[in-house]
This record gives structure tokens, sequence and C-alpha cells, in this order.
């Protein structure tokens, strides 16, 4: 059974309730991440919609990861926002991908997968880039951010703990670093919240930009 939409807030007037007008367009989040739902409410930010954009994701011949990951990124926004019936409706999406020199390190099929990419990963520096796609009216704004991470060497007992855990499941490259895989990382130059899967000083700005409004009203840490 779907719920029915939550009432427009109202406020009270002479002549009784009167809807309060909205202070910005409608955001649509084009993720099913539950990180980047959390990211946007640490910063006030929380979509009226979140609908997971249905793409091929299967990278082009010979592409590389930074244009990958913002060809990804454009093309969620655009999927998504095409099948909206009100086109002022603010459309974000993203795409985070690991890359090892070239490699593109997506979301591990499997632990075996999963196992090559750490074993990879392993006493090594990657790069973890997110494409971010902004819509509304037409318009479209995107930014492409990349953050170096440096990998300790790591064991087979390590490797092995690691996959038991789960956490690697459905994360690019293999890993959370806002999880057990932070033990693995000894130093990142960049964007932390990049790594987690979505730069919020680019998206706030992107988010400002085009009408949404960030309130910095989110949880404390």
């Amino acid at each position: 059974m779907t719920a029915d939409p939550a009432p427009a807030p109202q406020a009270l007037g002479a002549d009784g309730p009167a809807e309060i007008p909205r202070a910005g367009p409608r955001l649509v989040l084009g993720s099913a991440s539950p990180r980047r739902l959390s990211l946007l409410a640490s910063i006030g930010v929380v979509p009226d919609a979140v609908i997971p954009a249905d793409i091929d994701e299967t990278p082009h011949r010979d592409e590389e990861p930074r244009p990958y990951a913002l060809r990804l990124a454009r093309e969620k926004a655009r999927a998504v926002a095409d099948a909206l019936p009100d086109p002022d409706d603010a459309v974000l999406a993203a795409d985070t991908v690991v890359a090892a020199g070239r490699r593109i390190l997506g979301k591990p099929q499997d632990a075996a997968e999963a196992h090559r990419f750490l074993t990879l990963l392993s006493g090594r520096r990657h790069r973890v880039i997110t494409g971010v796609a902004l819509r509304r009216q037409g318009r479209e704004w995107t930014r492409r951010v990349e953050t170096q991470v440096r990998f300790k060497r790591l064991s087979d007992a390590e490797i092995s703990a690691y996959l038991r855990s789960g956490e690697w499941r459905g994360k690019a490259g293999g890993y959370a670093i806002q999880g057990i895989g932070a033990g693995f990382v000894p130093a990142i130059n960049g964007s932390y919240t990049n790594v987690v899967g979505l730069p919020l000083v680019e998206v706030a700005n992107l988010l400002q930009g085009a009408g949404v409004p960030v309130t910095w009203e989110g949880t404390p840490a």
C-alpha cells in the first residue's frame, strides 16, 4: 500500500489556515544509497523523494575512471528527471568509483571479487572519484571530485576477517572508509566525504546555485 503524501505545511492567518510557501524546489535524490542520505542530512538537506535511477552501469570500451564516474552521474540525473512530471524539481545524482590506475573497481559481485579488490589495493595508493550531477528546468550542473587514499599492507587474516564482516557488500572497491575499513587507511589526500560517497562541499554549492536551500541544521557529530 502506498502512503498518502504528507499535507503541505500550514500557518494560521486571519481567514484560517494558509499554506506556507516552499523555500525552494522539491529535491529528488536519484540514489538508494543510505550513506548519501545520511551525508545530506548532516548539512540539513532532506530530499522530498528518493528515486534510484535504473541505468546500465557497464563501462564503455577503454573508458577511464574519471569520465566514467561523471557520465554515470549525468545519466542517472537525466533518467530520473525525464520521468518526473514537474521540470522544476531538482534531481541530484552521483556515482562513486575506486580506481587502481586506469582500472575501475566497482561494487564486488561476490566475496571472491571483493578479495581480489582488497588484495589489489593492499599496500598501495588508489583514487576515489565521485561524479555529481544536478538537473533542474532542463539545466545541468556537474562536479567531479577526486581523493587519494592509501591502504596499509593487508594480511590474509585481515582480508578474511573483513570479508566475513560483510561490510564490503555494495561498496565501490569493496570497502567502507566510514566503517571497519577505516582501519586499513593510514592517510587520505582530499575530501573524506567524497570517499564515503558524496563530496559535501561541492554538493552544497551545487544545491544552493540551483535554488535548493541548505540549512546546515543537521545532527551534530
